[in-house]
């Protein structure tokens, strides 16, 4: 209760600081200040100095927001750079003459009058000084703010195409099961009570692990497991299937139903395609921080080539999708398509940072 009540007054803090009214005024007020310290005249006493610098930093303002309001969006926003040019130094030189005017009444009986006129020209420089650094101050926060969205954008775009792949995937997946235990149905076989119970299983998964942006890798080795003992149920005796792990699989995380697509394409687009007795072959690798993981099916030579290629379906391009999403620059996908097997290879460096599903990490 009390770390939410500090979280909601540091939240309020944060939001009424980043105001623009107020850290604007900020700006100002410090001006100021800066300007009193700096003031050479301090023997007229401290209010007469303080009126004086009040006067100076309001003509600054004047001149910067006419900048910042009127010239900029109207002729530097425009690509104007010669006009923009020519009214920024004509406005600074009609500002100076008012401000000597203005300085003049205000120090009508100080010797510090006379030398008013003496000191215009150095009054016009600082005044370009002043409302130029404006205009960088302007371009460049800008150029952040624009980033910024940018920034935003995209990452709404990669949450999006995130969603929507995962969507693809588990759909995906279903149907293909459905259909496995549908035919087992037909026949009457004593597997579809068990194809059942992994097919519970895994949709648990499905349903409540696969909403988080990591998983734990043993999780997702023991969803692999019920894929495979599904298969083997259905297969029977004309495939051999093995699955061996290397490595301490507790400590890893990884994006969900990574591996799933590959598993899918081995046994839909070359094991199903068999007459004979075939093979599907993984081995995942883990070290400290980075995953290497290997499957190899065998395939009917009568297969053409390119049919296999196509044949990975949407499984295989959103697996390649969501591997440039996650893992940009860290990682590294092989297959080769050989005329009596199919293979596929997948290092993912997990050392480099993976991006939130909320957009919250970049690598």
């Amino acid at each position: 209760m009390i770390q939410s009540r500090k979280e909601n007054i540091q939240q309020s803090l944060i939001s009424f600081f980043t105001t623009r009214v107020v850290y604007h005024s900020m700006f100002w007020i410090f001006a100021l200040i800066l300007f009193v310290i700096l003031d050479d005249t301090s023997q007229n006493g401290f209010w007469a100095v303080l009126g004086t610098e009040f006067i100076n930093v309001t003509i600054y303002a004047i001149i910067v927001y006419f900048n910042l309001f009127y010239l900029i969006p109207n002729y530097l926003s425009q690509k104007k750079f010669v006009t923009y040019i020519g009214l920024l130094i004509l406005a600074c030189l009609i500002i100076t003459p008012l401000k000597t005017i203005v300085f003049y009444f205000k120090l009508f009986n100080l010797p510090e009058r006379d030398a008013l006129i003496y000191d215009m020209p150095g009054y016009f420089i600082f005044t370009v000084i002043v409302t130029s650094a404006s205009t960088v101050f302007k371009i460049i926060t800008d150029w952040l703010r624009h980033q910024q969205e940018r920034l935003e954008l995209q990452t709404q775009t990669m949450q999006s195409e995130l969603r929507f792949l995962k969507s693809q995937i588990n759909p995906h997946f279903l149907f293909n099961t459905l259909n496995n235990l549908y035919a087992l149905t037909l026949k009457k076989s004593d597997k579809a009570p068990e194809i059942v119970i992994k097919l519970s299983e895994m949709m648990r998964y499905m349903l409540y692990e696969c909403n988080e942006k990591q998983v734990t890798l043993e999780k997702e080795i023991n969803y692999i497991r019920n894929y495979l003992d599904l298969e083997t149920l259905r297969q029977g005796k004309n495939v051999e299937i093995n699955f061996s792990t290397e490595g301490n699989v507790r400590n890893q995380k990884i994006a969900p139903l990574m591996f799933i697509p590959f598993l899918e394409n081995s046994f839909k687009h070359g094991l199903n395609n068999l007459i004979s007795k075939g093979f599907v072959n993984m081995n995942l690798q883990v070290e400290d921080q980075s995953i290497h993981f290997v499957i190899e099916n065998s395939k009917a030579e009568a297969l053409p080539a390119q049919t296999h290629k196509r044949s990975g379906g949407i499984g295989l391009v959103n697996v390649r999708r969501r591997l440039n999403i996650l893992y940009p620059k860290a990682h590294e996908l092989v297959i080769n398509d050989n005329p009596k097997t199919y293979s596929v290879e997948l290092k993912i460096d997990l050392d480099k940072q993976v991006l939130s599903v909320d957009g919250q990490q970049f690598t």
